[in-house]
């Protein structure tokens, strides 16, 4: 049974199925005073705020980072992530990631004493002309206002829990200067995660392309899942592997062929997307026992159309643009996109856990998420939530908005 085949099978393309389909970016504008509630509302203030978090343990390389780079390439351990908060006239406060500072002149001529029901519709997200730097947070202050998570705002379609993936096993066998050690320090992350109650580990690939010799480096590629797989495959791990475009077309076969007796759940970024080693890998695949893979891409670097002929054809099988720079309004009208071409979503969320709970109301909301990256932070600043991981699934909050809180 090939992978889209099992989805169907499985019923979760069919979940949500009375969300219309249509063109990608479709969208319609109700009346604005269709929102009462939110038109009782004008926003008078912003602020923007950057709360620190941290990663449980140092997060290391992975193919895309490069001998003698600033930091060789580490993900590092602390970091801050920029935050936008808008306040009402009423007293109502929404918050959420804002990649970049709007000016001054730019909230005075788009935010500032607005009616929120002018900047969002909880049926459909932000209008054509709110500034999606503020899509989360306008999400979340509409979902706050109306006492409601925001994944009963997207029509509450998909499941409350959703199997979620730790999204930080890297290169941690590389020391401080790049020189291999032991793969004992992965495996010990490894089991770190499943401690937490993760029960899919994405492992990152591409060893050969700037750390190890070639042929070394994807040695060490195929024994480090036969290692995982040995170790966690009887407890109900799922492994994911993600070359973040660090394989040729042939390494990744030969990879594949490296670990044939492993099963694998996705095989993400291999390489850039290609239509024809695209279409040639995912022939390959289908013809040699890895039709149950998931054939996944579109997080870097992104071609829009092509990935999107490549879904359309059957050539792709999941789309993980990330859930912020994509904006989580283009997602919602995304959805129904990949279910009509019988493909699903997982949104990229590397970089902090904000974006890992914004997915699980996506998926909440609307179903067709199959999995969501896991990313375990850390936080004095920051009210996560209430979100539990339990049984390797993801249980989305019920608390108004994003049920998170700023603690600054």
């Amino acid at each position: 049974m090939n992978r889209r085949k099992f989805i169907i099978n499985t019923g979760l393309l069919t979940c949500g199925a009375n969300i219309a389909t249509g063109d990608l970016f479709a969208q319609e504008n109700p009346p604005a005073t269709q929102h009462a509630d939110l038109s009782d509302h004008r926003i008078d203030k912003v602020e923007y705020v950057s709360p620190k978090y941290h990663y449980p343990r140092l997060v290391g390389r992975n193919s895309k980072s490069t001998h003698g780079s600033r930091d060789d390439g580490i993900h590092g351990q602390y970091h801050d992530v920029q935050c936008v908060k808008l306040y009402t006239d009423q007293g109502a406060m929404g918050w959420g990631r804002a990649k970049k500072r709007l000016k001054d002149n730019e909230l005075q001529k788009t935010v500032l004493g607005k009616k929120v029901n002018e900047l969002i519709i909880p049926e459909k997200g932000i209008r054509d002309d709110a500034h999606r730097l503020l899509d989360p947070a306008l999400h979340d202050l509409a979902g706050v206002i109306l006492n409601k998570p925001v994944y009963k705002m997207l029509g509450a379609h998909g499941p409350k829990a959703t199997s979620v993936y730790s999204g930080m096993i890297y290169f941690d066998e590389l020391d401080a200067d790049g020189k291999p050690t032991s793969l004992d320090k992965v495996m010990k992350n490894c089991q770190w995660d499943y401690d937490y109650g993760y029960r899919k580990f994405k492992v990152k690939l591409g060893r050969s392309k700037n750390w190890y010799p070639h042929d070394e480096g994807l040695a060490t590629d195929i024994k480090l899942i036969k290692m995982i797989h040995d170790e966690f495959g009887d407890k109900g791990v799922d492994i994911l592997v993600d070359a973040n475009d660090g394989y040729s077309l042939q390494d990744t076969i030969d990879f594949l062929k490296g670990v044939e007796d492993v099963p694998i759940y996705w095989v993400e970024e291999p390489f850039h997307e290609d239509l024809k080693k695209s279409r040639a890998l995912k022939k390959w695949m289908m013809a040699n026992g890895r039709e149950n893979t998931i054939y996944c891409d579109g997080e870097a670097n992104i071609d829009y159309p092509l990935i999107e002929k490549m879904i359309i054809e059957g050539t792709l099988d999941m789309h993980l643009t990330d859930i912020a720079n994509y904006g989580f309004t283009r997602w919602r009208r995304l959805i129904p996109f990949l279910r009509k071409h019988k493909a699903v979503a997982s949104p990229h969320a590397w970089g902090d856990m904000l974006k890992t709970h914004y997915i699980s109301h996506l998926s909440a909301g609307l179903g067709n998420v199959l999995t969501i990256e896991g990313v375990t932070c850390i936080s004095d600043e920051i009210d996560f939530g209430d979100y539990k991981i339990k049984d390797g699934k993801l249980h989305v909050s019920n608390k108004p908005g994003f049920g998170m809180k700023l603690l600054i």
